[in-house]
């Protein structure tokens, strides 16, 4: 290529400002010669499907397609990663679509949104205040608060409880949601979290007044435009599953 592509150390091999601008390329090379040689033996070939995964992304949104790919013999790769994370990952070609965030006012990539949700509390189902629709913020000031690190409306969050006067004891810092639920369960704290999430022993109450929203797809790559208008496993799966969402999750003791 005319220019070093890598940065080699005894502790690590890298990509040089070069190498990650022809990676974008060199990917696109790579499904091309693959689609070439497929054409010329007449022997169908496995292409695999590289996927972005916000972490603050339900799981169980995600585990049927997963399946849905696995029984259709289609070979994906996931990658979890934070919304910035999942950009850079995205715009140097080392996945193909990322499951996150969309409608967030960038136009450097392709979006499909799949489904709209909003916010509520997680408490645990022997919480005093457990039956309710509702709680206020105000209502919630002698409980721990489990804090989700990763959250992308954690600031809104915080001001949403301080402005009330409410200044509450943090149980836990974490970014696993798998884990924060498992706590809230527990008992150890009550949090804010889209309303998608949902766990055994999790009641998901609203939080008065609070209305911040988010809207969840995907984001396709300038070399894998295409993959929008075409069937795959994966992504037809994942398409159904934000479809069938509801606008809202009602409060719910147990996962479904």
């Amino acid at each position: 290529m005319g220019a070093a592509l890598f940065m080699r150390s005894n502790q690590r091999v890298g990509l040089t400002d070069a190498g990650s601008r022809f990676l974008g390329h060199a990917r696109k090379i790579e499904t091309e010669f693959l689609l070439a040689q497929q054409a010329v033996s007449g022997v169908e070939t496995t292409t695999l499907l590289r996927i972005g995964w916000l972490g603050s992304v339900a799981s169980h949104l995600v585990a049927p397609a997963v399946t849905a790919a696995a029984q259709a013999g289609t070979q994906i790769e996931l990658l979890e990663g934070s919304e910035r994370e999942l950009v850079r990952h995205l715009g140097q070609g080392r996945i193909d679509v990322a499951l996150t965030l969309v409608g967030r006012g960038g136009e450097r990539f392709l979006e499909e949104p799949l489904m709209a949700e909003g916010y509520a509390l997680a408490v645990p189902e022997t919480h005093r205040l457990a039956d309710r629709d509702v709680i206020g913020a105000e209502e919630l000031a002698g409980d721990g608060m489990i804090v989700r690190r990763h959250c992308e409306v954690l600031s809104e969050t915080s001001r949403h409880f301080t402005e009330r006067g409410i200044r509450p004891h943090f149980a836990l810092r974490s970014v696993q949601d798998d884990r924060v639920l498992a706590m809230v369960a527990a008992g150890l704290g009550v949090t804010v979290m889209p309303e998608s999430h949902r766990a055994t022993g999790v009641m998901r109450p609203r939080l008065a007044g609070f209305t911040h929203r988010r809207t969840v797809g995907l984001l396709y790559g300038s070399q894998s435009e295409t993959l929008q208008s075409t069937s795959h496993p994966f992504l037809d799966a994942i398409r159904t599953r934000g479809q069938n969402q509801p606008a809202h999750f009602p409060n719910m003791r147990t996962a479904t």
